[in-house]
Order: structure tokens, then sequence, then C-alpha cells
């Protein structure tokens, strides 16, 4: 698989070749792919939104029904003056 990157960022993890910036000793596509999955696990990311509301229990038939009662309930009744009208 191969991912396209911006030419700044490129050029900002070529600095990461020396081995100065590397006291691990690891690849520039190893720093590359763990920043990757630190991004992927903070609270943050798409899919661990994705994964907390998938885990979330589904409401029941009876809670619905009581929220489309409210729903209707709260409604304003609909007129045709403006209220600049009046």
């Amino acid at each position: 698989m191969t991912i396209q990157i911006p030419d700044d960022l490129a050029r900002g993890l070529e600095g990461f070749r020396g081995d100065s910036c590397r006291p691990e000793r690891k690849s520039v596509e190893q720093l590359a792919v763990e920043r990757l999955r630190t991004l992927l696990d903070h609270p943050t990311s798409p899919q661990s939104l994705l994964r907390t509301i998938q885990a979330l229990p589904h409401p029941s038939h009876s809670a619905v029904d009581d929220l489309d009662a409210a729903i209707a309930e709260a409604r304003l009744p609909v007129r045709d003056q403006g209220a600049f009208d009046r």
C-alpha cells in the first residue's frame, strides 16, 4: 500500500533519518506507522467515536414512542401572521 503525503510532511519525516533523531533506531516508515496508530487510538478519532456509538445500547420501542410524544407535544402551532403583522 502506498500513501501519498504532502511534500512538506515528507520533508519533515526526512529529519528522522539521522540516528540522533531516532535513538530507537527505527525506520522512518516505522515511526510514521506508530504516529498513525496513536492518532487512530486517540479518543477523538472518528474510528474511536464510531466504536463508542456502536457500543451504545439501542433504545426500546417504548422509549422511542415517549420521545416522539415529547417532540409532538413541544411543537408550536403554525401561524399565518408574522411577528411584525400583529
